[in-house]
């Protein structure tokens, strides 16, 4: 096995931070000469004396020994360890696996309970359906317990915030445009992403925990088998984990794969996982039309999502992107460990800052040209005859054999192309934007407060109770307790079948990456495979869509 352009993985965290560095020393201009910049970021991070005064030297130099300070810093508040100590022990981790795979030792009487449930997990035939049978858990938590908070969201965002928000131009007696900015503009737009802020840290938060658990590492061990059909090795599902989260920092993680074209052909599959951006799409469609088996259907995008990226590294396989030669697949299995809380709420509370970031810049923006889209001509009576309308009116029929072929979703499956939470963000505004909020009284704000903690509490304790009524013999739930549609859910029932919303979300599993995803890959491979991912997702997001929705009335699901 050739090991020249062999780079050790030391693990989803640490390798955030040495990238933040390598593309510090890129987008510094600094020259490295003979000095890898992968190799100088890992120097940096173990505090490497003699290497920080070089870099130092560098001009622009001091800006990266900040950024190596302030990571080799954030790795110890949220592992617990130093850099130093970290990334050694990545070392020995990988050194003792080639050991194991290499020497045969005699069996021992004593099996830890790291083997026993490894014996499970990591078998043959039983690891796959058991990582299928974790991610189903994870996403029915997901769905369930954050349903109530989510439910709690809508009402204090649409209720009392909008009412303020009323009465405060009310006050200030601002003109009628300005009013409809605010409300109908930011509000319906930006609110209607943040409602479903609560289920993504749920979601964070249960990936941190599968993660510092140790069993992720399993989770690639298992698919190699399976990624070994499409020419891959489970090394490269590592960043396809990582793109259940975010796309972006999934295709610059495929920098620890030696080989090139092992890199181009995983970097044209990780869009296909569900990103956490397309969750708030499951969400609304899946509770307004499957109800208590939302979290069922959610489950199947994410596992069609694989299934799909498996059938694409075939096809890419066999005619474009063609194997070289096999290299062997080395991966430490750490001990099972007890996850630490501080770590996993780190990781929950920075992936949603960063989500509550966007939506408070990106969506914000997109949000207010939205707005002035579907008001242009001024004074435009119906919004179906807006700039917005007729452009999404004349792409519409494209989506028609797909059962939505109606204006608002043609719109935003295109704002969507900047981000994929603007797909609900543009649904919010389409058909809330045109509601009428009252301004609240101000007698009422006291009642307001008290109804947004009474709430919040009823939310808790309902979490609560479905939490507990997953194990077995209990259930808490009562009919009383089962929680209500939001207002954008309401709305998107009078548009759509549940056929056609399943096609929908299909789609949106499947289409064309986001902006962010094809700017990473463009600057990793090339313009050419930017375009080469976003025709033949389009393509292929076309075809599954009309399967789904074309197949389902021949069935009669219509």
């Amino acid at each position: 096995m050739t090991t020249t352009n062999f780079r050790l993985d030391y693990g989803s965290k640490l390798e955030r931070e040495i990238a933040r560095l390598v593309t510090a020393f890129d987008e510094n201009k600094i020259e490295t000469g003979t000095y890898p910049k992968r190799w100088l970021a890992i120097k940096l991070l173990e505090s490497d004396e003699d290497i920080r005064e070089h870099v130092g030297r560098m001009s622009n130099g001091a800006s990266v020994l900040e950024m190596a300070r302030q990571s080799a810093e954030k790795l110890q508040s949220m592992l617990g360890d130093e850099a130093d100590i970290l990334l050694a022990d990545q070392r020995y981790g990988f050194i003792n696996g080639v050991v194991r795979q290499s020497m045969h030792r005699p069996l021992v009487d004593r099996l830890t309970l790291t083997d026993r449930i490894d014996d499970i997990v990591t078998h043959k035939w039983l690891g796959l359906p058991v990582f299928f049978a974790v991610m189903y858990v994870v996403f029915r938590l997901v769905i369930d317990v954050s349903a109530p908070f989510l439910e709690w969201t809508d009402s204090v965002i649409n209720g009392p915030i909008a009412g303020w928000l009323a009465t405060l131009l009310a006050w200030a007696q601002a003109p009628e445009w300005l009013h409809s900015l605010v409300i109908h503009g930011i509000v319906a737009g930006v609110g209607g992403v943040l409602v479903f802020v609560p289920g993504l840290m749920i979601l964070y938060f249960f990936l941190a925990l599968l993660e510092d658990s140790g069993y992720m590492s399993r989770a690639a061990f298992v698919m190699d088998r399976f990624m070994r059909v499409v020419g891959l090795h489970g090394k490269s599902f590592i960043p396809m984990i990582l793109g259940f989260g975010c796309a972006v920092p999934a295709i610059y993680a495929t920098r620890t794969i030696s080989s090139r074209r092992d890199r181009i052909l995983t970097a044209l599959l990780v869009p296909l996982m569900s990103c956490s951006a397309r969750l708030p799409v499951y969400v609304v469609f899946g509770l307004a039309f499957f109800g208590a088996s939302a979290g069922t259907v959610i489950w199947g995008m994410y596992a069609l999502g694989i299934v799909i990226a498996m059938l694409a590294g075939m096809v890419f396989t066999r005619t474009i992107l063609k194997p070289d030669a096999s290299s062997a697949f080395v991966l430490e299995l750490p001990p099972y460990r007890q996850p630490a809380l501080k770590s996993v709420l780190i990781h929950m509370w920075e992936n949603t800052r960063e989500f509550v970031r966007k939506a408070g810049t990106m969506i914000l923006g997109a949000s207010v040209i939205m707005w002035l889209l579907l008001n242009l001509p001024w004074g435009v009576a119906s919004q179906r005859d807006s700039y917005f309308g007729k452009v999404s009116g004349a792409i519409a029929p494209v989506f028609a054999p797909l059962g939505f072929g109606n204006w608002e979703s043609g719109g935003a499956l295109v704002t969507g192309f900047m981000a994929k939470e603007i797909v609900v963000s543009t649904l919010s505004q389409v058909y809330l934007g045109e509601q009428e909020i009252a301004p609240a009284e101000p007698a009422a704000l006291g009642e307001d407060l008290l109804g947004i903690v009474t709430g919040f509490g009823e939310a808790t304790t309902q979490s609560g109770k479905i939490l507990l009524s997953i194990l077995p013999g209990m259930n808490l739930i009562d009919e009383e307790d089962e929680t209500q549609e939001t207002a954008l859910g309401l709305a998107l029932q009078k548009q759509f079948t549940p056929l056609g919303a399943l096609s929908l979300l299909v789609f949106v599993l499947l289409y064309v990456p986001c902006v962010a995803t094809l700017g990473a890959i463009r600057h990793e491979f090339g313009i050419g495979w930017a375009i080469t991912s976003a025709v033949y997702q389009t393509g292929v997001a076309w075809m599954a869509a009309f399967i789904v929705y074309q197949g389902g009335m021949l069935l009669g699901l219509g």
